[in-house]
């Protein structure tokens, strides 16, 4: 096996180099005429070491892009705006778990997927089929089932109102984040075009 004494080399195939009137193996690829692109990865030049040399000194990755395109191939971001479902804190399943919680980490991971397979078995209902994700997101905060009707759901959130408002419950401001929960789900739930 020949060592490859330069990153990046490859073996010809019999390719010649790319630059006008060079007849050396072209063993160094560079980029072509067609950019990167959603259907490929474009169009390559073979170069052999001193013209991928020559070819690296007079490139310029920036031409043909306005300043904007500039200044956001420039970010430390760019290429990162979007998360890959795997990398999501949510990881696509629902909110991350409240690690204080749980003396074990595997039991807030696997509390966690047995609420999700939970969701998943409720979506499954007919009567929940009616609603929207976000809509049976909601019914689920507000405990609820998708056989509600508006006088349930108004009860429903009244009974919850009483249970975590301040209010209601002699000043305990401890249950503020599962109040605003309720609220919201309500407010989703309510405008929902499935509820009779």
């Amino acid at each position: 096996m020949r060592q490859q004494r330069f990153h990046g080399r490859t073996e010809s195939g019999g390719r010649e180099c790319s630059w006008p009137g060079c007849e050396e193996a072209g063993e160094f690829r560079a980029p072509g005429g067609r950019a990167a692109g959603f259907d490929g990865p474009g169009d390559y030049r073979w170069f052999c070491l001193g013209h991928v040399r020559e070819f690296n000194a007079g490139y310029d990755y920036f031409d043909g892009m306005d300043a904007e395109e500039i200044f956001r191939a420039q970010s430390p971001l760019h290429g990162w705006e979007t998360q890959t479902r795997a990398f999501r804190p949510d990881a696509g399943v629902d909110g991350a778990p409240r690690w204080a919680d749980f003396s074990d980490p595997l039991e807030a991971i696997s509390g966690r997927a047995r609420a999700h397979v939970k969701r998943r078995q409720a979506d499954m209902k007919p009567e929940n089929a009616r609603f929207t994700p976000a809509e049976r997101a909601a019914l689920e905060v507000l405990g609820l089932d998708g056989s509600i009707d508006r006088k349930g759901l108004r009860l429903r959130y009244t009974r919850m109102l009483r249970q975590y408002h301040p209010d209601h419950n002699g000043g305990d401001h401890s249950h503020s984040e599962r109040l605003q929960m309720v609220v919201e789900a309500y407010q989703v739930v309510r405008k929902a075009a499935a509820l009779t």
